[in-house]
C-alpha cells in the first residue's frame, strides 16, 4: 500500500492542504491559502494546484508514493463524478474538480463534502474513534453536518443528507447564501454573527471589537473570543443569539436521529468556548428528556486537521 495521501479542505475563507501519512494519520506538512472566492473558481483551482506542488516539493515526495488526492468542499457534491454541484459560500457551481486535478497530477482524485471529511477524520483518529453512531457538526462560514450510523456515513437519496445549516428555523426569516429564507446557517454561523455585529456597528452601537478590526477585513472567531473575554455587550448579545438558534437545531437532531454522540467543530467552536458551552447546555435543555439524558457532546479533537486527514481517506469510501 502507498504510504501517503494528500488531503484538501476547501472552505469559504481558507483552503487547507496537507500531506498525510495513511498509516498513522499524522500530518507531515501543510499549506494554507486564502480562498478569495470573489476571484472565481479558476483562482480556487490555481491555489489548490500551487498548494499541492508546494507539498510535493517541501517533502521531496515522489508522486509514486502518493495513493490519492482527496478534496472536501462546502456545498452539494456529485461524489461519483467528483463535481462540486453547488457551493454558494464558495460561489462555485458545477466545478469539475476531479477531472481538473487528475489531469494536472495524474493521480486518483476523490471528492466529498467538507463536514463529511471532518467526520471521517474524527472517526478514524479523533473524538469519534470507537463510536459508530454520531453526528458531526461544524460551524464556520456556514453550518454543516454529517451523520454516521453503524460506522458509515449516511448520504441520503441524492447524497445531500446532513444539511443541518439549511433546515428552516424562521419561515419568513433572513436570506441565506443558498437563496432560501430562514435557514439555520443564516442565524448560527460565524458569518451570521459577523453580519449582526457589523449591522449594529453601522447603527452606532459601541463595541471593543472595533479595536481588532482592520479596514476591509472580516471579523474572525479570535476577535469574537477576545471581545467576549472583555465582556463586550454587543458581541455577547450576537453570540448568545446564534447559540440559541444552533442549540435548537441540535435539539431537533437529538430528537429526530437520536445519536449517541454529537461532535462539534469548526473555527467558532474551537475559538469561542462560551459559544460551545452555552450551545450544548441549551441543546440538552431543549431536547426530549430521555435522549437529552443520554446524549454525549465532544469537541472535535483534530482541530483544523479534521478535514485534511479525513480527505486523505476518501478513497477508502469507494467512490
Amino acid at each position: 500500500m502507498k504510504k501517503y495521501s494528500i488531503g484538501i479542505d476547501l472552505g469559504g475563507t481558507k483552503i487547507l492542504m496537507a500531506l498525510v501519512d495513511k498509516e498513522t494519520g499524522n500530518v507531515l506538512y501543510h499549506v494554507k491559502k486564502k480562498t478569495k472566492k470573489h476571484k472565481g473558481p479558476d483562482n480556487i483551482i490555481k491555489k489548490m494546484v500551487e498548494g499541492i506542488e508546494e507539498l510535493l516539493s517541501e517533502k521531496s515526495i515522489n508522486t509514486d508514493e502518493i495513493s490519492s488526492i482527496g478534496v472536501g468542499s462546502a456545498g452539494q457534491i456529485d461524489r461519483e463524478n467528483g463535481i462540486i454541484i453547488a457551493a454558494p459560500n464558495l460561489e462555485c457551481y458545477n466545478l469539475k474538480i476531479k477531472e481538473i486535478l487528475t489531469k494536472q497530477f495524474n493521480l486518483p482524485v476523490f471528492v466529498g463534502n467538507d463536514v463529511e471529511i471532518a467526520a471521517i477524520g474524527e472517526q478514524k483518529f479523533g473524538a469519534g474513534k470507537g463510536c459508530d453512531d454520531f453526528v458531526c457538526i461544524f460551524v464556520g462560514t456556514g453550518v454543516g453536518s454529517a451523520i454516521v450510523k453503524n460506522g458509515k456515513i449516511i448520504y441520503g437519496a441524492t447524497g445531500t443528507a446532513g444539511e443541518i445549516g439549511h433546515t428552516i428555523v424562521d419561515l419568513n426569516g433572513r436570506q441565506c447564501a443558498c437563496g432560501a429564507h430562514g435557514c439555520l446557517e443564516a442565524y448560527a454561523s460565524r458569518s451570521a454573527i459577523e453580519q449582526r455585529i457589523e449591522g449594529a456597528l453601522k447603527k452606532g452601537r459601541k463595541s471593543c471589537i472595533l479595536e481588532y478590526l482592520e479596514p476591509g477585513k472580516s471579523i474572525t472567531s479570535s476577535m469574537i473570543q477576545k471581545s467576549i473575554e472583555r465582556e463586550d455587550e454587543l458581541v455577547l448579545q450576537c453570540v448568545t443569539e446564534a447559540s440559541e438558534y444552533l442549540s435548537g437545531g441540535i435539539a431537533s437532531i437529538i430528537n429526530f436521529i437520536n445519536p449517541k454522540l454529537i461532535i462539534l467543530g469548526g473555527g467558532l467552536i474551537e475559538a469561542v468556548d462560551y459559544f460551545y458551552k452555552k450551545t450544548i447546555k441549551k441543546a440538552r435543555a431543549k431536547s426530549l428528556p430521555v435522549p437529552a439524558e443520554k446524549i454525549e457532546f465532544k469537541k472535535a479533537l483534530l482541530g483544523d486537521y479534521s478535514g485534511v486527514i479525513g480527505a486523505a481517506f476518501l478513497e477508502d469510501r469507494g467512490f
